[in-house]
């Protein structure tokens, strides 16, 4: 069959309960990479049901795990693949995309002053009329309340604390991310997953 034809297949799946695909929404796919770790953590890897029925048709995937439902085209059943891996390896990039998400993610989501979660948003160290720069090691997540305190200050004029920021790798945001699990986890993507789910004695 030709990749045409196959693509035009996986596109005519249907839920074969004749749900639609509303209902599917609730079965993405986990993807891990060729060595069959996830792609990322946080956020998780995940593809909708159809992207991945897609990519099985177009052997750039394996399926390893399968939810109990099934899609249907007019020539075929198949079940959803709840994990899959990639055939070849995505190397990822040493260094992360300087983003808000992951300054935030860096810094766990709380102030680099006072360890509130609460309304964050981010402080240049050293203030830009100081010379400070927009960069990893000069920008921390910090309070409303807290930057506002803070100011046009150093930390240091402003009798204030915290632990100098800096350019994490895509490593240590995936090792940092391992502690914030979504709140649903599929049964079946738990053995590829490191959280602290509690192991079977």
């Amino acid at each position: 069959m030709f990749k045409a034809e196959l693509i035009e297949q996986a596109a005519q799946f249907k839920s074969a309960s004749g749900d639609g695909d509303r209902n599917l929404a609730g079965c993405p796919a986990l993807v891990l990479n060729a060595d069959y770790t996830p792609l990322s953590y946080y956020p998780l890897s995940l593809w909708p049901w159809q992207t991945a029925i897609k990519a099985v048709f177009l052997d750039r995937v394996d399926i390893i795990e399968c939810y109990d439902r099934e899609v249907h085209s007019p020539s075929l059943d198949m079940k959803i693949p709840s994990v899959i891996a990639l055939r070849q390896y995505v190397k990822q990039s040493e260094f992360p995309a300087f983003t808000r998400f992951n300054l935030f993610l860096r810094d766990r989501f709380t102030c680099q002053y006072c360890g509130s979660e609460e309304n964050l948003t981010f402080d240049h160290v050293i203030p830009r009329r100081l010379g400070g720069k927009t960069t990893w090691e000069n920008i921390a997540s910090a309070c409303a309340p807290c930057n506002m305190k803070k100011g046009g200050r150093t930390p240091k004029q402003a009798g204030m604390t915290m632990v100098n920021p800096i350019r994490p790798t895509s490593w240590q945001l995936q090792h940092i991310g391992k502690g914030f699990p979504p709140n649903y986890l599929h049964e079946t993507w738990r053995d590829w997953l490191y959280w602290d789910i509690e192991l079977e004695g």
